[in-house]
């Protein structure tokens, strides 16, 4: 049975260090980009909550670029 460490970085500082590091990017790629090297284990679910937090707590934005598309950038 494989066992589980904790993550060193909380998702939400790994999000915000690839956004500032890449640009704005769209919520499939920021999410590939998540879930590739540091949290395979998120869901869109938890994605999308995480997502809805750092946007009330005025880290990120969020606009929608087509139907099902949102672009996500921070805010400086």
């Amino acid at each position: 049975m494989p066992t589980r460490t904790w993550k060193t970085h909380p998702a939400y500082l790994v999000l915000l260090e690839i956004l500032a590091k890449k640009g704005a990017m769209t919520d499939t790629d920021l999410f590939e980009a998540l879930s590739k090297d540091h949290f395979e284990d998120m869901g869109t679910r938890d994605f999308n909550e995480l997502l809805m937090r750092l946007e009330i707590g005025g880290k990120i934005r969020t606009s929608s670029v087509a139907r099902g598309k949102r672009r996500i950038e921070i805010v400086a």
